[in-house]
């Protein structure tokens, strides 16, 4: 597989009609000196000197951007609040993980905000992998400011075994129940490791002892791409087929309206439209409702 030809193609969608406009308001941002930042719940920019016609080009350009998933994010006084508080992911996750000197990886990465959030831990190398014209251009928004040298990548999953490193820990939160072959998924994340490297995995799961899976008819909490909702001992049998080892449960949570919920930063409905209105244990669709799993496990 040439990575570098898909990569030139999908250099392309940066330039398709509805992502252009926001790649033109990027490019009229402002270049600001003495910027700072920090790296806490919210990913904070500021600069010493910025003028209100700055901040009003940033504020609109961020406007353009729209829809904003992960975050928040807030940048010279515009706070941008996103869809999910991604930070309580995050918090629940970086107990569990050491990324000093490490080569790491974020499938499905969205807009960066796990990355840059990384960034405190000092990693050796932070690579985002997300085939979104939409995030990518967030990101670049987000990293106009910052200037990380985290590498952002219009691939997906399916090209990790073929990418031209290695990694010593990566992660995939949220992408596994959007894959129609999930023990494959598992096998390419595999292969993306180093031996001993080490993949934290979040996704959607049901209650029950048996090892089967829920398969939606069209939707998921109204989410048409959700292909498998295992039990955790399906899941484990996935992992296992994958040849993963030393497979750890570190959490098990049921999605809220604390962490995700409608903002006037995105479009359409959120969490409370996706939830049965008489009973919030289920779906719209009368499925269970929500339940993530947080595993993770080595190579």
């Amino acid at each position: 597989m040439n990575l570098d030809l898909i990569r030139e193609e999908r250099r392309s969608w940066l330039t398709w009609k509805d992502i252009a406009p926001m790649r033109e308001a990027l490019n009229r941002l402002p270049q600001l000196h003495d910027i700072t930042y920090t790296l806490g719940d919210t990913v904070t920019i500021d600069a010493l000197h910025v003028s209100d016609t700055h901040k009003e080009q940033i504020r609109n350009c961020a406007l353009a951007l729209m829809p904003w998933r992960k975050g928040p994010f807030e940048v010279c006084g515009t706070f941008i609040d996103t869809e999910w508080q991604s930070f309580i992911k995050y918090n629940l996750l970086e107990p569990h993980f050491n990324l000093e000197g490490k080569i790491v990886g974020d499938i499905g990465c969205n807009n960066g905000y796990y990355l840059f959030k990384m960034l405190t831990q000092k990693p050796k190398k932070l690579v985002g992998f997300d085939p979104s014209a939409l995030y990518k251009t967030q990101f670049d928004f987000i990293n106009h400011f910052i200037k990380s040298d985290i590498t952002y990548e219009l691939l997906g999953v399916e090209h990790l075994p073929f990418y031209e490193h290695k990694f010593d820990m990566l992660f995939c939160l949220g992408v596994l129940y959007h894959r129609s072959d999930p023990v494959q998924t598992l096998k390419a994340l595999y292969n993306g490791l180093n031996p001993n490297g080490e993949l934290i995995l979040d996704t959607f799961m049901i209650d029950g002892d048996e090892p089967v899976a829920l398969t939606p008819s069209k939707t998921y909490s109204k989410i048409p791409n959700v292909y498998f909702v295992p039990t955790l001992s399906a899941l484990k049998n996935w992992l296992e087929r994958a040849k993963f080892k030393d497979f750890e449960l570190l959490d098990i949570k049921k999605t809220n309206l604390e962490e995700q919920r409608k903002t006037e930063w995105i479009f359409g409905e959120s969490l409370e439209n996706f939830l049965d209105p008489n009973d919030e244990n289920l779906t719209i669709e009368g499925y269970p409702a929500p339940k993530r799993v947080y595993i993770k496990a080595k190579r």
